[in-house]
């Protein structure tokens, strides 16, 4: 009983460190019916697309599923050790030449979306550090743990948790009545430089209006500015975590029969995801109308402070392939994770932008320092070569 009560004061002697710090409030503290406060807006926001127009190099930060196992009691004891390394990569780059200018997340913040107190004793709190220690701009995509995985819009869980989503991220993504936000949904997009980022929610992946924006912003683009286009989301197109290799759960069958030919139409250089705790590289390959040999990266890193996963499978993509008909497409394992929890430490991902250059290194924190998933300490998109 003693120890007990030792933890309890412990754990209440944090939460009062962190309300001084400005961190997390009595209120965010207080029980399931209080709202959702915002996330604090970044000190550096991204400056408008045709101001930024000249940037050609830069780097950000990319990861997902943080969710915890204490989610609503405490905060993120393993997402935390992820910001605290990621904080300092940010400073540590920031006058250099290609400072970190924003931070991605595929999703699966909290455990349970549908509850306020997740979210604010939780995860606002090591997010606010990104935005204001930090300083930069944080996307994050929802995850079925944060808006559930009903693909009804009229589920009650779901309204719920996206309510929760969007009151924790107002003052982070584009608002409603915005050429770069689909109106009520949490899908939205942004310009940096010669980059172009599209974050949507792949729970909804069949949603036609959903589809429909999409769409629209990749026809509309210009392609001439915009030489990598980034799609976030969180269901992968194919992982050979648990939730991949022999099982296609309902998302990734949708993804790979509406966004796939979309997004190869269109060029999109890279695809973000998490869902599957663990990291992992493919590169899908094809020829495009004219003939031309095309590829495009897929990242999956979902390390973010969630219970590790580790490799259950390859994925059976021959179906997949041959619906791809005429784009010939063919797709290559370039990293595989380990077999074991502990192959697969919590990491996160720096992307470093160079023109239409992108090269990658993946960070690994606690015991992952060191992790080192390809030959070298770098590895270059679609390039497997420098790849195990």
């Amino acid at each position: 009983m003693r120890l007990e009560t030792i933890r309890v004061v412990l754990t209440s002697a944090t939460l009062v460190a962190a309300s001084l710090s400005g961190r997390v409030s009595h209120a965010q503290r207080a029980g399931s019916q209080t709202p959702v406060v915002a996330i604090l807006p970044p000190l550096t926001p991204l400056p408008s697309e045709p101001a930024s127009a000249s940037v050609r190099r830069f780097s950000f930060i990319a990861y997902g599923d943080t969710r915890g196992r204490r989610d609503g009691i405490a905060e993120q004891y393993e997402h935390g050790l992820v910001v605290e390394s990621m904080v300092q990569t940010i400073k540590a780059l920031a006058n250099g030449p290609d400072p970190v200018r924003f931070v991605l997340q595929s999703g699966d913040a909290v455990v349970n979306g549908r509850d306020p107190r997740q979210w604010n004793v939780s995860f606002v709190g090591l997010i606010n550090r990104v935005t204001t220690e930090a300083g930069v701009p944080y996307f994050l995509a929802p995850g079925n743990h944060d808006v559930t995985s009903s693909d009804d819009l009229n589920n009650p869980g779901r309204q719920a948790g996206l309510a929760n989503y969007l009151r924790a991220v107002t003052q982070l993504i584009p608002p409603d009545r915005n050429a770069r936000r689909l109106d009520g949904y949490p899908t939205y997009a942004f310009g940096y430089g010669n980059t172009f980022v599209l974050a949507f929610d792949s729970n909804i992946a069949d949603d036609a209006v959903q589809h429909a924006w999409i769409k629209k912003q990749l026809e509309q683009l210009d392609k001439g500015r915009y030489e990598n286009v980034i799609a976030l989301f969180h269901h992968p197109v194919y992982s050979s975590g648990p939730h991949g290799g022999a099982i296609i759960e309902r998302p990734t069958a949708q993804l790979r029969a509406r966004y796939m030919p979309l997004f190869r139409t269109h060029g999109v250089k890279l695809m973000l995801a998490g869902h599957e705790h663990l990291f992992e590289h493919w590169v899908e390959r094809w020829r495009d109308s004219t003939g031309r040999a095309r590829s495009m990266d897929h990242v999956v890193s979902g390390g973010g402070g969630a219970p590790l996963y580790s490799y259950r499978g390859e994925p059976d993509l021959r179906a997949y392939r041959a619906n791809a008909g005429r784009d010939s497409v063919q797709v290559q394992h370039v990293v595989r994770p380990g077999p074991l929890p502990g192959d697969n430490p919590h990491h996160y991902v720096v992307f470093h932008v160079d023109g239409p250059r992108i090269w990658l290194e993946v960070i690994g924190v606690d015991w992952g320092i060191g992790f080192q998933p390809y030959r070298g300490a770098r590895a270059t998109l679609s390039d497997s070569g420098t790849a195990r």
